[in-house]
């Protein structure tokens, strides 16, 4: 209770409501927590500064309570002062990212967060080729705007810049925070449009149309499947009420369809056939 006392009497600190106090364990080590990335800066072999780098495409409250261990373990570490850097494509989750964390009484901690007004527009391939992981934030941050052709237009020359691994995980990262449209024009650019002859590009759209092929062939069976089975219902007279009708339309495993279909032959009710 003294602790509590001391806080209010010598400070003024407003305390919330409770109804008792009682002794926490003393024990302080961190249950595990995983930062993105953790940058140091060091003079020499001296660590003079550590960057947590953590990128953010939505919202996730945890991150209010992880943000600030992420500083203090990093901090107590290196023994040297850290920064938290949020990089969020989306303006929405940057803004809520920048909001200040209460910890406590009298502490506070607000994250720096690059949201897209803050990461510049990058238009130019040379400079993208020079600056591949700017043009790959650019690219997720401006892909869908009115500057999307300019934009999108300098992807590939940053992806010719780097290995064939980080290539496809930009794509990837860049395909996952744009918009469907911006998202289907990048895909049309990176096959069609754009001569973009690296190994990377022949071998990532050959395997994505390939991908896209087979999975297109296993949506037309599974519909094929689908509809089979409700003639088949119907024909026997079998009713099918709507929650039903979806899980069989919705449903893309084959072998569950063809299951579902055997039953039918023979079923008395849709319960006999779903079951």
């Amino acid at each position: 209770m003294l602790a509590a006392e001391l806080l209010t009497v010598a400070f003024g600190v407003s305390l919330p409501a409770y109804e008792h106090a009682r002794l926490g364990s003393g024990e302080l080590t961190p249950i595990e927590h995983r930062a993105d990335t953790v940058v140091e800066l060091r003079s020499g072999e001296d660590p003079v500064l550590a960057v947590v780098v953590e990128i953010q495409l939505s919202r996730d409250p945890a991150k209010r309570f992880s943000w600030p261990v992420y500083l203090a373990t990093v901090r107590a570490r290196l023994r040297c002062p850290t920064a938290l850097l949020v990089i969020s494509p989306d303006a929405a989750t940057a803004a809520w990212c920048a909001k200040t964390v209460h910890l406590g009484p009298g502490n506070t901690f607000t994250p720096t967060v690059l949201g897209p007004r803050q990461i510049p527009l990058m238009t130019d391939p040379d400079h993208a080729a020079h600056n591949p992981e700017m043009a790959v934030l650019s690219a997720m941050a401006h892909g869908g705007s009115a500057d999307q052709d300019k934009v999108l237009h300098t992807l590939p020359a940053a992806l010719v810049s780097v290995d064939d691994q980080h290539a496809k995980l930009y794509y990837d990262l860049v395909l996952a925070a744009l918009p469907t449209a911006a998202r289907r024009h990048l895909e049309e650019l990176m096959s069609t449009t754009y001569q973009y002859q690296s190994d990377f590009a022949r071998k990532y759209v050959a395997e994505g149309e390939a991908t896209g092929r087979a999975e297109g062939e296993a949506t037309g069976r599974a519909e094929g499947e689908a509809t089979a089975l409700l003639t088949v219902l119907a024909a026997r007279g079998i009713d099918v009420p709507g929650d039903a009708r979806t899980r069989i339309t919705e449903c893309t495993d084959l072998d569950q369809l063809t299951t579902w279909v055997c039953r039918a032959a023979t079923a008395d009710s849709i319960h006999d056939v779903l079951r």
